[in-house]
């Protein structure tokens, strides 16, 4: 028994879910260990897509995940996946190799504590044999507790020195804590909730797990509900909610919610992305905001309220603070619930088909893949100018269903984030939804997918280009532009040589080849490479960079 046994060992009596990794000589044993204690181990093929992977996983079951790296290179090949996940407060736990103390000129020598304090991660380290249980609890706890992104750093010196199994320490951790709010402010909270018309509530990351008290509240208060892109799918098969606030927001629901005279933020970060730069708060509005971090409240936008507690626990002490208790009509009307099914999704707004012989209209594939597909579905996406198409018109059944790694709004994040989530969620079909120069960045885990056997749908919206740049710097010429075009790619082709089913898309009829393929036996990916028409720049993207 050395200490990276006993690191392993500990990691999985903890409780942690997956282990994702790209193996090297400084990581060779820690993770092999983690495999004999009963630890799922899947072998990426680049460490940054590890750690996406790793992120996706974590969201997705609720359980905390580990990255496992080399020293040096490993690490920072894994750098912008540990950042996306460090920014969205992921419970994981990077288990890195580091260079050994006396090993001041080794090629992989960095200041990796610096590294993980750089994108937000919290820096930990295992410091010996005596203190190496205790390290890694601790470790784990600020993890799991905390939600953050932790590395933990393991130097070869110390991995090597010998260990005594003492497991029967390390005992199950509790969950976090619920931050139960002040009397005052529930009861200031119950006061604008009662004197508003027109509330409506926008559930963020931090109300993933409270659907059901912010569902009773609202049917309480009248309120309408909405939610950020994240946590797209609470409120699913609500009558009464608007799906995503902000860039992707349906016509009617950017009207709903700009009429409102209350909007209860819960667990949102009230953003310019989820509020269109303030946009959607009307005039005369009052906005509350509801986290269990004090620094949140108010951070990007000034609140008339702030609360700093659970968001479960908030909504259930202001249903119980609600004077009279009797439910209010507020703004549900007969007349608006039908309204909201008739045309409160973006697939039911009617729109002028782009498509031609040899393009399709992305806002045209993305609502007959909606059709096409299972409902059971878990739908990643990446970055880019398609984005909202499949955040907007692919429906989810849950929280669950909607993987949406953006908070660095790095691309070539998807292919990743969805087989991370398709682990998670094994029961539904994985689709991701990628940009073709999205999918190229992180196609060497198209292998991974492969190797794995998943039954994944890849939808690459390909225009040839980086779209966001070619549609939004309107003032570049065409020589500029040139950076950001490149030569038409047989996608289809590439993905078969990985050993996935492949699908050129140009007109709906092309089509019958996803459903040949959902006929079954989806024993391996399946990528549609979707030739889309110019839709001259999407609306989310024109209003973000407006703000810029």
């Amino acid at each position: 028994m050395n200490v990276a046994h006993l690191v392993g060992r500990t990691l999985a009596r903890l409780g942690v879910g997956y282990a994702f990794g790209v193996v090297g000589s400084g990581n060779f044993q820690v993770t092999n260990a983690l495999r004999a204690a009963g630890v799922p181990y899947l072998a990426a093929r680049h460490e940054g897509g590890a750690a996406t992977m790793a992120d996706a996983y974590a969201r997705m079951s609720g359980r905390v995940a580990v990255l496992s790296t080399h020293q040096g290179c490993g690490l920072t090949n894994a750098l912008t996946g540990i950042t996306e996940a460090a920014k969205s407060r992921t419970p994981l736990l990077v288990v890195t190799a580091d260079s050994a103390a006396a090993a001041v000129l080794s090629n992989f020598r960095v200041d990796q504590d610096a590294l993980a304090t750089a994108v937000g991660a919290v820096p930990a380290r295992v410091h010996g044999a005596a203190s190496a249980v205790a390290d890694t609890v601790r470790a784990y706890r600020i993890a799991y507790q905390q939600r953050r992104t932790v590395v933990l750093n393991l130097p070869l010196d110390v991995q090597a020195q010998s260990a005594a199994e003492v497991l029967d320490v390390v005992g199950p951790v509790d969950p976090p804590a619920a931050v139960r709010p002040d009397p005052a402010s529930v009861a200031a909270l119950a006061g604008l909730i009662a004197a508003a018309d027109r509330p409506v509530f926008v559930a963020g990351r931090g109300a993933r797990a409270a659907g059901a008290p912010l569902r009773e509240l609202a049917e309480a208060s009248g309120a309408l509900l909405a939610t950020s892109a994240v946590a797209h799918g609470l409120f699913h098969d609500e009558p009464w909610s608007l799906g995503i606030s902000g860039g992707f927001a349906s016509p009617l629901a950017a009207e709903l919610i700009t009429a409102a005279d209350l909007i209860v933020s819960w667990g949102c970060a009230l953003n310019m992305w989820t509020m269109r730069h303030g946009t959607l708060i009307g005039s005369g509005a009052k906005v509350a905001q509801v986290d269990v971090e004090q620094s949140a409240l108010g951070a990007h936008r000034p609140v008339h309220l702030g609360v700093c507690g659970d968001v479960g626990q908030t909504a259930a002490d202001v249903l119980a603070a609600l004077p009279g208790r009797a439910p209010r009509s507020g703004y549900r009307s007969p007349a608006l619930a039908e309204r909201i099914a008739r045309e409160g999704r973006w697939n039911d707004v009617q729109h002028s088909d782009l498509s031609t012989a040899d393009q399709i209209d992305p806002r045209t594939l993305s609502d007959l893949l909606d059709r096409l597909l299972p409902r059971e579905r878990v739908v990643a996406v990446d970055s880019g100018n398609f984005m909202g198409y499949p955040s907007a018109y692919l429906s989810v059944p849950d929280e669950h269903g909607f993987c949406f790694t953006q908070a660095f709004q790095s691309i070539g994040l998807g292919l990743a984030t969805a087989i991370g989530a398709a682990l998670a969620q094994p029961d539904r079909l994985p689709v991701a939804a990628l940009g073709d120069g999205g999918f190229l960045m992180g196609i060497s885990e198209l292998e991974t997918a492969a190797r794995l056997g998943l039954p994944l749908v890849v939808v690459v919206y390909n225009d040839a280009g980086y779209g966001a740049e070619v549609h939004h710097f309107t003032e570049a010429t065409d020589a500029e532009l040139d950076t950001v075009r490149f030569p038409g790619t047989d996608l289809a082709a590439i993905a078969v040589g990985y050993g996935c089913a492949g699908l050129t898309v140009r007109t709906p009829d092309d089509l019958a080849g996803v459903s040949a393929w959902l006929d079954g036996p989806r024993g391996t990916p399946l990528v549609i490479d979707a030739k889309i028409a110019d839709d001259g720049g999407s609306w989310w993207l024109a209003e973000a960079f407006r703000g810029h």
